[in-house]
Parts: structure tokens; C-alpha cells; sequence
């Protein structure tokens, strides 16, 4: 029973945005329904799989995102599985989909008409420029992907090496943090609603989020009249804030406050560095001959012994791949690797975990994800019997 198990969200999104702002809802224990268009969401062929893609239902990227969902095939551009989509609706807490702008319209199905059925009904959308709605603009009806997010907000411009091209963040930010935005604003109208029975229109725009998570080229721009560009893992304001080499990776060195400064030069046996630069304006006008003197330390010691000497006294981790996080036993003890069953094999595979922890009502990873059209019965039964007779009116009024 999670803290949301009151509540009903009619998922319509596909590939990650959506997908991933309703998981994120039903590992807190909503009751999603994923309704899919004809032959399911787009990404259930996507890799990959554990043994042959023609014997699974579906690969890793869906089953990622789609965890703790029941799924229901509908066209909505027939009569009968359209009404079928409203009967769902007027007993549904939330709708969430991530069409282009005006498609939910030619359906006759947008908020308005939604709306009408159910009062209190929260409406959310994601999309890559946002919906008329909440601010119309010219951009609304192109299609736009987390790549696009990227470049037009500002993220790839400052990403990379300074003499190196713009590059993507490596996981799909433009889809995930809108996602993440996108359910902060469906809980904010559930709230709302709890007040006042109100229901309302909730928008989120890629474009919109990737500007919000660059905020800090906003004010820099504002207030130097220059716009950042790429430093690589360096920080402009902070030193020093960067990678640095060791004798079998690398390690990150967070020690821009005067006090963890003096504990990596207490650690480097370098006194002088300190005395010499005691605080932060003084260690950025010399950031590269200091980065230096930081760099010969560490590649002679390997990631453990550095991040070791710095243990409890300066901020330092070693860079890690996948598999470091797998054998991390913080990542265990947090649960942070989740355990599903693989439909079309006898193997268990792993998803990632919910970070948001609650005490009283904890998230989690409860089953996976659907096959296409699983819960059709389960979800279609409260109809009743004369459903087919009903819908048979309904064609020929």
C-alpha cells in the first residue's frame, strides 16, 4: 500500500518521458493503467534482451520503465474502444500523454472533452515544446526527442571538452527530468484537488525543463553579458571540482571550501599550497597550475589510495562504471537494483530502483512489466455483460 495506492493514472505516453513519469507513480503505489495504441508502445521491441528477441515479450527499455503497470490495448480511433477509454476515465484520478500537441483532439479526447466526463480529473501532458494551453509558441507540433531538449536548452553547449564539440549528456536528461517535473506537477493538482475538488491541466515541456536544469547559465549570462560554454568536468566558480587521473582510473576531488582545501593539501603533504592560496579567489586565478600540482599527486596512487587519504575529510569518490555500481553494497543497501521477472525466459533480470525513500509508505519495485493487453479482463469487467449489446447502440444511434 504505497502513498499513492488511492489513486487511478490512465498512462498514454510511449518510449521514456511518460513512461517514466508514471513509473515513477506507481512505484509509490498508484494504480497505472498504460493504455497502448495498437501493437503497444514503440520501445517494447527495442534491445536488449537476454537471449532471443523473438521468444521475449519485450527488452531491457521497457521493461525499465514500465515495471509495477497493467496494460490495455485500445485504438482509440474506434468507436467501442473509445468508449471503453472514457468508461476508464470517469473513474481515473490522473491522464497522462505524450502526443504531439492536437492529437488527443482529433480523437475528440482532449481535456475539455475529458473533462466533461470527470470534473475532478487532472489532465497531464509532456511534451517537447508544451501545449497551447499553458503558452502557445510556434515550436508546438514538431516533433522533438531528449537530443533536441538537449541542444536547444543550452545542455550540450556547456557539456564536453573545451576544444571538443557540444556533446549529450549521456543518460536521455531531456526525457527523464521533464519526467521528473512532470510528476512533481501531477502531485502538486492532486493536492490542489484535496483542497478543493478542482481539477485542472498539468504541462510540462522538454524544452522548458532543459532550460530549468541549466539555471545556472541563466544567471551567469544575466549577470556577465557571456554565455558558458564547455570546461569538461571542471566547475567555472569552483575550484578545485574535477576528475583527476590515478594510476587506474580516475577519481572527483570536490575541495573548493577553504577548509576541505587545506585537508587535500594537509593530505598531499603540500602546507605550502594552503599557506599559498588560502582561499577561493586565489585558487581559481590559478586553477590550471593547481590542477596540475593536484594531478601529479594522484596518478601516482591508485583510486582506492587517494580517495582513501581523503576519506572523511575532503569530498572524493572514484569514478565508477556499471558494474562498480552493481558491487556496491551502498547501492544494495539502499535498493537501488530491482529484480523482474524476463517473460519468454527462466531468467530474473535487474532494473533500476526508486531513489525516493518514504518511511511509512515505502516505494518499490513489485512486478514487471506488462505484456501487451495483459489486464484487458481485469480492467474491462466492471462494464459488465451488456457491454457488447450497449456498444452495438451506441455504432448505430
Amino acid at each position: 500500500m504505497g502513498a499513492l495506492s488511492d489513486l487511478r493514472v490512465i498512462d498514454l505516453t510511449q518510449v521514456l518521458a511518460g513512461p517514466y513519469c508514471t513509473m515513477l507513480l506507481a512505484d509509490m503505489g498508484a494504480d497505472v493503467v498504460k493504455v497502448e495504441r495498437p501493437g503497444g508502445d514503440l520501445i517494447r521491441t527495442n534491445p536488449p534482451f537476454v537471449e532471443d528477441a523473438d521468444e521475449e515479450a519485450y527488452g531491457g527499455y521497457f521493461q525499465s520503465v514500465n515495471r509495477n503497470k497493467r496494460s490495455l490495448e485500445l485504438d482509440l480511433g474506434d468507436r467501442e474502444d473509445r468508449a471503453d477509454f472514457l468508461s476508464l476515465v470517469e473513474t481515473a484520478d490522473v491522464v497522462v500523454e505524450n502526443y504531439r500537441a492536437g492529437t488527443m483532439e482529433r480523437f475528440d479526447l482532449g481535456y475539455e472533452t475529458l473533462r466533461e466526463r470527470n470534473p475532478g480529473l487532472i489532465y497531464s501532458s509532456i511534451r517537447g515544446f508544451g501545449d497551447p494551453r499553458t503558452g502557445e509558441t510556434d515550436r508546438q507540433g514538431q516533433p522533438s526527442f531528449d537530443l533536441v531538449a538537449q541542444a536547444l536548452g543550452g545542455v550540450m553547449e556547456i557539456t564536453g571538452r573545451p576544444d571538443g564539440p557540444p556533446t549529450k549528456v549521456g543518460p536521455g536528461i531531456g526525457d527523464l527530468f521533464t519526467a521528473v517535473l512532470n510528476a512533481v506537477g501531477v502531485l502538486a493538482a492532486v493536492h490542489h484537488r484535496d483542497r478543493t475538488g478542482e481539477g485542472q491541466y498539468v504541462d510540462t515541456a522538454m524544452y522548458d525543463a532543459m532550460v530549468s536544469l541549466c539555471e545556472r547559465t541563466v544567471y551567469q549570462y544575466s549577470y556577465t553579458g557571456e554565455a558558458p560554454g564547455r570546461r569538461g568536468n571542471a566547475h567555472p566558480t569552483l575550484f578545485p571540482y574535477n576528475a583527476f587521473e590515478t594510476t587506474d582510473g580516475h577519481v572527483v576531488i570536490a575541495a573548493f571550501s577553504d577548509g576541505h582545501w587545506r585537508a587535500l593539501c594537509e593530505a598531499m603533504e603540500r602546507p605550502d599550497l594552503a599557506a599559498d592560496y588560502p582561499d577561493g579567489a586565489d585558487r581559481l586565478a590559478e586553477r590550471d597550475a593547481l590542477r596540475g600540482e593536484i594531478a601529479e599527486w594522484t596518478r601516482t596512487r591508485s583510486s582506492d589510495a587517494v580517495v582513501e587519504a581523503l576519506d572523511g575529510s575532503v569530498p572524493a569518490a572514484p569514478v565508477q562504471d556499471t558494474s562498480d555500481v552493481f558491487a556496491d553494497p551502498h547501492v544494495e543497501a539502499r535498493e537501488m537494483l530491482a529484480t523482474v521477472d524476463q517473460p519468454g525466459t527462466d531468467e530474473r533480470v535487474t532494473v533500476a530502483g526508486n531513489p525516493i525513500k518514504l518511511s511509512e509508505t515505502p516505494t518499490g519495485v513489485e512486478r514487471r512489466a506488462p505484456l501487451l493487453d495483459e489486464h484487458r479482463d481485469e480492467l474491462l469487467d466492471h462494464l459488465g455483460p451488456g457491454r457488447d449489446d450497449a456498444e452495438q447502440a451506441k455504432r448505430t444511434d
